[in-house]
């Protein structure tokens, strides 16, 4: 053969393997998007803990939304936990461990970042990390020490790969993780950009997601302080911010083209006093490389017990990438 003709054959066989590895890396960017579900506080103490002990799901009605999502996620607004004392408030919320189980059935991963992790002390609280670990159930927003409070937790599905990052921010702060002791990420500004950072550049995130807990309880609408976290979390490099905690539904926007979902509400929960805090959003989120390509609202509807269930025939918000606002859907499968 030729010097030529070989030079020739090299070349082709280089441009060959290039369309190859092109085909290859565009057929990672097409891929399928990743959805999200995500519902706010559960407390699986009371009714729903018996439920549990009787070997019913107070899940059950949700169960085929959980199933179609390729991630689950819910607050956990409650410790989890055999041990200690309960704090000196108005609501303490402590679960058996038994109903772990049934959290794993239908859930990858819980935010821990509360005002109610800590109800029952740290010794409860370390208790319960051991025991979602055990249970191959993950966390985030706290951990055993200041720095894994702080740690994204990552997933990975088809190809992305998804950090998520958890604060509180409603007192008592008593319950914030500490260099050597157990307990929940606060949300202070300076940390709150360095994590997202770092989820990027240390922990090789596609896209960040940080889940608030935030905002004054009732208020339908988010307060100042929330709008001005949540842009300085966009602005940091985070994909979609989620909020809860002040047990309704509030408002949603979106800034650089991003979701902000200020609150989604209650999801299990009986500790209500009105019609408001008896309704709350299941939130599907579609993800690709690039960010949220679109989100729709489920309605839960919360009875007296705290139990959920699916409104099959309440309008909600949902958004496509591309609209400049979030509008109102009809229910979908």
């Amino acid at each position: 053969m030729s010097p030529v003709i070989r030079a020739l054959g090299y070349r082709w066989l280089a441009a060959a393997l290039l369309l190859l590895g092109c085909a290859a890396a565009c057929a990672a960017d097409d891929a399928a998007p990743v959805s999200l579900v995500f519902v706010g506080d559960i407390v699986l103490d009371d009714t729903a803990g018996e439920m549990i002990r009787r070997g019913k799901d107070p899940f059950a009605n949700f169960a085929d939304v959980f199933q179609a999502a390729d991630i689950r996620l819910g607050n956990l607004e409650c410790v989890v936990a055999t041990v200690g004392s309960a704090g000196a408030k108005n609501f303490t919320f402590r679960a058996h461990p038994r109903t772990l189980p049934v959290l794993k059935r239908h859930f990858d991963a819980l935010a821990l970042a509360n005002n109610h992790s800590g109800d029952f002390g740290r010794e409860a609280f370390a208790q319960m990390l051991g025991l979602l670990k055990q249970s191959q159930l993950g966390y985030f927003g706290g951990g055993h020490n200041l720095s894994e409070a702080h740690t994204p937790l990552i997933i990975e599905r088809k190809g992305l790969r998804l950090a998520l990052l958890g604060y509180n921010e409603f007192m008592p702060r008593s319950f914030e993780a500490d260099a050597n002791a157990p307990g929940v990420a606060w949300s202070e500004d300076e940390q709150v950009v360095a994590d997202i950072h770092k989820a990027r550049t240390v922990y090789r995130a596609d896209l960040v997601i940080p889940v608030m807990h935030w905002g004054w309880e009732n208020e339908l609408t988010a307060n100042p302080r929330q709008r001005q976290l949540a842009r300085l979390m966009i602005d940091a490099g985070a994909d979609a911010v989620i909020g809860g905690h002040p047990h309704v539904t509030q408002d949603m926007e979106h800034y650089q083209g991003k979701p902000i979902i200020y609150s989604v509400g209650n999801f299990v929960m009986k500790e209500t006093d009105n019609a408001r805090q008896r309704q709350g959003w299941v939130l599907r989120l579609r993800l690709d490389k690039q960010g949220v390509t679109a989100f729709d609202t489920r309605v839960a509807a919360i009875n007296l017990d705290g139990i959920p269930t699916l409104d099959p025939t309440a309008a909600s918000p949902c958004w496509q990438r591309g609209q400049e606002a979030v509008g109102v859907c009809q229910p979908t499968q």
